[in-house]
């Protein structure tokens, strides 16, 4: 095997296991949603906006089961994606629209099998949106989407012009709301909370914990600074020109990523070296390169 060929073989093999990872995230990431649902969210009538909420309250109206519900409501939504937004766009949901209410239908009795009292409203709040977050935050970090109201979401956005976020805001809050004539309205506010918490985690799983900030620093005395960061930090830095708006005075603006555990000193040192310095600290989640 000549050197091409090996590097294509190793680089057919290195994507066959990121595929392999890809959907061995997805599924477990599928599976603890529909666990949290059934263990925390369902029994408590907790109602996280999306088709999962619609079945909720579906099923106290009518008794039928929240998985079947689900596949029902999703399928007609999987129709009306294709119809509206193309067959690429329907492509990119139809395993999520699947796979989670099957899941769902699988552990639909775990509470049975593993004994857990979740009748504390407030602890199943908390704890199903801990675990639905860590769910859904896996799965969409590979790239894929549960389905559901997502479409209505994404129909929403396209035939009425608005942004995601706002039709997001507009379904799972009516949702939400409705839930509020069949449960109460303490059941609403805990909804609340739930979706909070759901967002909130889920973020942190698509994005990752920041263990490093990145500062932007503007002084007179950039010169200290600079020699500061380099000689007591150990830190690397770029340098950018600007330009300020109500002077027009040029300025160096110093950059550098350093771990969120040294962000002490370097404010310290701000403040003793030029205490008029402007300067921004923002999360860094990943950072590759440099010296």
């Amino acid at each position: 095997m000549n050197f091409f060929s090996k590097t294509k073989h190793l680089s057919n093999i290195r994507i066959h296991e990121n595929k392999i990872k890809k959907y061995s995230l997805f599924f477990v990431g599928c599976l603890l949603t529909a666990i949290s649902y059934n263990l925390f969210i369902s029994p408590n009538r907790l109602v996280p906006g999306g088709v999962g909420g619609i079945a909720i309250i579906i099923n106290s109206q009518t008794g039928i089961d929240n998985s079947t519900i689900i596949i029902i409501t999703n399928l007609i939504l999987l129709c009306l994606s294709f119809i509206v937004m193309g067959k690429d766009k329907t492509k990119a949901t139809i395993l999520g629209t699947l796979v989670v209410p099957l899941f769902i239908k699988l552990t639909e009795h775990i509470n049975v099998w593993i004994g857990l009292d979740t009748s504390q409203i407030l602890l199943s709040t908390i704890f199903g949106g801990i675990l639905t977050g860590i769910g859904l935050g896996m799965v969409f970090k590979q790239g894929f989407t549960t389905g559901g109201t997502d479409i209505i979401n994404q129909i929403c956005s396209k035939v009425f012009k608005i942004g995601i976020g706002q039709s997001m805001l507009l379904t799972d809050g009516l949702i939400v709301l409705t839930s509020g004539l069949f449960f109460g309205i303490n059941n609403v506010l805990y909804s609340i909370v739930l979706l909070y918490i759901i967002s909130l985690i889920s973020d942190r799983i698509i994005l990752g914990t920041s263990d490093n900030k990145m500062i932007y620093i503007v002084s007179n005395r950039d010169k200290e600074l600079r020699e500061y960061i380099k000689d007591n930090l150990k830190h690397g830095l770029t340098i950018y020109k600007g330009v300020g708006e109500s002077r027009n005075k040029k300025k160096n603006i110093i950059m550098t990523v350093i771990p969120t555990k040294d962000i002490y000193y370097i404010e310290d040192a701000i403040k003793r070296i030029d205490n008029e310095a402007f300067y921004i600290i923002t999360d860094a989640y990943e950072v590759f390169g440099g010296e």
